[in-house]
């Protein structure tokens, strides 16, 4: 249980919605990561209950980006089952593509604690992956991305209601296919800022697990606008749902 599912988070390339099958996406735009400087935090709850809270934190890096996520639990849960996750993930712009060269993950999570780096070697078409000190090499092509910059691909395409969306990702020693459903409904939701905004929403099928939900399906409600900021999301779990509310955004700094 981590800190991936929630936020993605998560997510993807497009088709026709009247057709049977997703094509894979390719995770390319003009601006390729044009959420440098953003701040993210959420509430998150089980059900009516606060259960934590969660950050993310995107920098530049070299020539690309690092993001920053923090997740843990509050005081009160703490007692039953303490969480403090902090996730790094690192991308570089590849001829105008999103391409990810590292996802770290240090997981404290009750009894369980566990130390992940994952390093996309995308020029030799190879990905590693390093726990409890044991490298494994598998082999991935270039333009797989870590889940939480798929994440933010996903924030970057124009998300059109009815569409079934892919993104080729590398997680837990796994490569596979995130799937993703943009609904036709849309709800309007107070943001952090004051203002009511139009959401639209979004449904990733994850394959592995994230923070305080096991694998399986989400919700995002994502502002309709360019930024496709994410002002809600949801996930069933064992026990009920989670939910995260998006309570403070500073917005991205103008690329030059």
């Amino acid at each position: 249980m981590n800190i991936k599912t929630l936020l993605i988070s998560l997510m993807v390339g497009c088709i026709s919605a009247f057709t049977a099958h997703a094509e894979p996406l390719e995770v390319r735009a003009p601006h390729c990561m044009p959420y440098i400087g953003e701040h993210l935090a959420f509430d998150v709850n089980w059900e009516f209950i606060n259960a934590g809270s969660a950050t993310m934190d995107i920098k530049p890096k070299g020539n690309g980006w690092q993001i920053n996520t923090v997740a843990k639990t509050n005081k009160a849960l703490d007692i039953f089952r303490k969480v403090r996750d902090y996730i790094t993930a690192e991308g570089v712009c590849v001829d105008g593509r999103m391409q990810s060269t590292l996802f770290n993950a240090d997981l404290h999570e009750r009894k369980y604690t566990a130390k992940k780096r994952t390093e996309f070697l995308w020029k030799e078409n190879k990905v590693s992956h390093t726990q409890n000190k044991v490298t494994e090499f598998f082999d991935v092509d270039a333009g797989h991305l870590s889940v939480i910059d798929a994440f933010f691909a996903v924030r970057n395409l124009k998300l059109i209601p009815g569409q079934t969306l892919k993104v080729p990702v590398f997680d837990s020693r796994k490569r596979y296919e995130i799937e993703v459903i943009v609904l036709s409904e849309k709800e309007t939701l107070k943001a952090p800022w004051g203002e009511k905004v139009e959401c639209i929403l979004v449904r990733p099928k994850l394959k592995t697990e994230g923070i305080f939900t096991n694998k399986g399906e989400m919700t995002l409600w994502l502002s309709n606008d360019e930024r496709h900021i994410p002002i809600k999301m949801a996930a069933k779990i064992k026990f009920g749902r989670i939910f995260a509310h998006l309570n403070a955004y500073r917005k991205a700094t103008p690329t030059p």
